[in-house]
């Protein structure tokens, strides 16, 4: 029987717990044996003392072990890959990768969630369509992985679920950002979904966790060498958000501009990205291709419409309509201006993202609804030129007050300049 004050009193001084200390502390919390105040100190330790690499894949596992775990390679006969983000403003990157994946003969398999702030979680967005069903069976889900090629899902209750109460934990006692908190949340998780190779997006910028790329590779680093003691095989790309991803922020809009993006018509980030992510999917699949090859595979998906169609394959196997003309439209569009020539200098992602928020595209709270409609397409980014009164932005607005509203706060995330700033890639840096 162990003695969490102990384990707290030892972490705390510097100390390092066993794998079985771990384990017990972990179940001991998820039996509801051992008290928030305790796991509160316990995180708090951890957040100034750190943890050792063993220690932290330990707490990963005891992680794990708190709940049900899936093994998707067995059930499939096959290498499953799946994919995470680290999340930011407009990314939709799951759901223009996986149908590319899928069509390129390799399996994706991915348990999702909802989102807390700017936009809806990869749930959310998926839920804009009508009829799709985020829940499913674990025998329907590797069905229809089998099947279709690809299927992403909501987590049930009994998936990790300490990790579940950790993070909310964690929210209200100020120790989020602790990078063995932070690498051992993300990778039970995954590990526990039973792919066996992934790819992990870990964004950096003014609308990520991760500000600094320094930051975001310690993470990076911390996640990877998880996935090595874990037996999986994981890439990291670091990706650029300080500007938001594509041009749609906002849940329908976002499908839209995925279902673009699968035509062969996204917008330039954006498709880097989705190629960036896809081309590492299939490299360490178990196609045995290299990454040249999986680029061009990649791209032939798009250009012969065999990714759209695994799009449309995959959304009616979980009982949505892929036709875009059922997604929701807002009542209002409006159109934001540019204040004088120049080039765009700064798009603040921050600053979109809570404008979205506040026309109802995410939640301020876990219990606040959605409006799937509304949302920001931004037309002019970093980089681009704009003329006096040439449109920055379409506003998709529910009132005209509300837009009226959103087009204030999207002008201050907006700078301009009369000389066009450096370049910046979307992919900063990739490791593997």
């Amino acid at each position: 029987m162990i003695h969490p004050a102990e384990l707290i009193q030892r972490k705390r001084d510097g100390g390092e717990l066993s794998a079985q200390e771990l384990d017990e502390l972990m179940l001991g919390y998820a039996r509801d044996e051992v008290p928030d105040y305790q796991l509160s100190a316990f995180c708090m330790a951890v957040f100034f003392r750190g943890m050792t690499g063993a220690e932290t894949h330990a707490f990963c596992e005891a992680l794990i072990k708190t709940g049900t775990t899936l093994d998707l390679g067995s059930a499939l006969g096959r290498k499953v890959v799946d994919k995470h983000s680290t999340g930011g403003v407009g990314d939709k990157t799951s759901i223009a990768v996986g149908p590319i994946v899928a069509a390129c003969g390799v399996p994706f398999a991915k348990l999702s969630g909802r989102g807390l702030g700017h936009t809806g979680g990869t749930l959310d967005k998926l839920e804009s369509i009508p009829g799709f069903r985020v829940e499913l069976p674990t025998e329907e889900f590797i069905a229809q992985v089998r099947e279709a090629g690809m299927a992403i899902i909501g987590a049930s209750a009994d998936f990790v679920p300490a990790d579940k109460r950790l993070y909310a934990l964690r929210d209200v006692t100020a120790t989020v950002d602790s990078y063995p908190l932070i690498a051992a949340s993300i990778m039970s998780k995954k590990i526990a979904g039973g792919a066996d190779a992934i790819v992990l997006d870990v964004k950096v910028g003014d609308g990520a966790f991760m500000k600094t790329l320094d930051d975001a590779r310690t993470l990076a680093e911390a996640m990877l060498d998880l996935g090595r003691r874990s037996g999986r095989e994981v890439v990291c790309l670091l990706t650029d958000m300080d500007q938001p991803l594509g041009r749609a922020v906002g849940n329908a809009l976002e499908i839209r501009e995925a279902v673009a993006t699968l035509r062969d018509e996204g917008p330039s980030d954006f498709v880097e990205l989705v190629l960036a992510a896809v081309t590492r999917l299939l490299a360490v699949s178990d196609l045995g291709i290299d990454e040249a090859e999986a680029r061009s595979r990649a791209e032939q998906a798009l250009a012969d419409g065999s990714a759209l169609a695994a799009y449309e394959r995959w959304i009616r196997a979980q009982g949505g309509d892929p036709d875009e003309g059922v997604l929701p439209s807002a009542a209002v569009v409006r159109e934001l201006e540019a204040p004088r020539d120049g080039f765009v200098s700064v798009l603040e992602a921050v600053r979109v993202g809570e404008a979205a928020l506040h026309l109802g595209a995410g939640r301020r709270t876990k219990d606040d609804l959605i409006d799937h409609a509304v949302g920001i397409v931004c037309l002019r980014k970093r980089g681009d030129r704009v003329a006096l009164d040439e449109p920055l932005a379409a506003i998709h607005a529910q009132t005209d007050e509300a837009a009226t509203q959103a087009a204030q706060e999207l002008l201050a995330a907006y700078e301009f300049a009369d000389e066009a700033p450096p370049e910046r890639p979307v992919v900063l840096d990739v490791l593997a």
